[in-house]
């Protein structure tokens, strides 16, 4: 393609470029000399300060224009079909762990690999899939990824303790948290959760239901649970852990109504902590802003381009999602992708997307330090580095 462009400029170029031009007479210069002259005289200095153009010996003024022209020619072409893959400097590459199992929870990252927005912005970027047993932070600090998803207040945790990770852009507003009971159990309010046994996570899942139990004085049996309601249906508890956009619809759908359920909405009840989040290691951000924002950046779009196009959306999910055999259906995962609307857009509104609100910081960090759970609340400056 380089030399089919550089021979149409080539051949495009102006007619005093050709060799064949060169012959008397010929130069586009021509008209501005006598007939008979090669090009301007050379002058020699006359009397009292003026100029004589000298009659003798005129240099071929014609032939010298003629190969100077001709060989800017031939450099401009050589230019112009080389510099827009000159302009282009190579990808850069980087990772991204989301920390949980691929489902449209994430589904922004997917879109933005497979539409090709992580390219656009000078990223190679390789998806490592996430699930139980995987802690992305600490996956994060080990330095085996570049990037990784996470929850607010486990962040702001770790940044607690020492760990100098960073928020590079706060991708879910509002909490997501349930805790479920079947009314046939006999929980229909809180205090109906004293010495009941619940099904929960375990690892950086917990921190706002610790929370949520230490503001309500609620004491419970926490049973270990990861990605199965099965204990739920199997009522082996009493009352389980769930998110809205996920295992709430899985209950509706092994057979529960609505109005057979008591739902606890952890954000209606003093817990509306921001979720997911995107994170690096300081030393990540300090060493290249400039990628670390476009990463944000090309995020931020797939996820826009989610939510407008949500059909073509859950096709790459399913995508990823079958490749990890985590058994999810398509109507589960567009169920999924409406509530994850809903959280990462509150209200439709676009322009906080990807913001941390300095006030949501300060409510999760005083939360923490309210149970013991961190000595002293990071500096917004520090913990937060992207668009306010």
């Amino acid at each position: 393609m380089k030399m089919r462009l550089m021979r149409n400029i080539v051949t495009r170029v102006p007619r005093f470029c050709d060799m064949g031009d060169l012959g008397a007479n010929k130069s586009p210069l021509a008209p501005l000399f006598k007939r008979g002259e090669s090009g301007p005289p050379p002058f020699t200095k006359g009397g009292q300060g003026g100029f004589l153009a000298r009659p003798t010996e005129h240099l071929n003024f014609r032939l010298r224009a003629n190969r100077i022209l001709l060989a800017l020619c031939v450099l401009l072409s050589v230019h112009l079909a080389l510099s827009p893959a000159m302009a282009q400097p190579p990808l850069k590459k980087a990772s991204l762990l989301p920390q949980w199992i691929p489902q449209a929870q994430f589904a922004g990252y997917f879109v933005a690999k497979e539409k090709g927005f992580y390219r656009d912005a000078g990223i190679d970027l390789t998806l490592v899939q996430g699930g139980p047993g995987k802690d992305a932070f600490l996956t994060l600090a080990a330095d085996k990824v570049t990037f990784c998803t996470g929850w607010l207040s486990t962040a702001i945790k770790k940044r607690a303790a020492g760990i100098p990770l960073v928020n590079l852009a706060q991708i879910v507003q509002r909490s997501a948290l349930l805790l479920v009971a079947p009314k046939a159990g006999g929980i229909r309010k809180l205090d109906d959760l004293n010495g009941r046994m619940v099904g929960y996570w375990v690892g950086e899942f917990n921190v706002p239901a610790s929370v949520f139990l230490g503001k309500h004085n609620l004491t419970v049996k926490v049973v270990p649970n990861y990605t199965s309601i099965t204990m739920f249906t199997k009522h082996a508890v009493d009352a389980i852990g769930a998110m809205w956009f996920n295992e709430y619809h899985s209950i509706l759908n092994s057979g529960y109504e609505p109005d057979e359920l008591t739902v606890f909405r952890l954000g209606d009840l003093g817990v509306d902590f921001p979720e997911d989040g995107l994170y690096c290691m300081e030393s990540t951000f300090q060493t290249d802003p400039e990628m670390c924002a476009a990463f944000v950046q090309a995020s931020l779009r797939g996820w826009l381009y989610a939510f407008d196009h949500q059909e073509e959306a859950l096709d790459m999910v399913m995508k990823y999602a079958n490749a990890a055999n985590t058994g999810t259906n398509r109507a589960h995962q567009a169920w999924m992708l409406a509530g994850m609307m809903d959280l990462i857009l509150p209200e439709g509104d676009r322009a906080s997307l990807g913001k941390l609100d300095p006030k949501d910081y300060q409510t999760v960090g005083e939360a923490l330090k309210s149970l013991y759970l961190v000595d002293r609340l990071p500096a917004l400056e520090e913990f937060y580095r992207g668009e306010k």
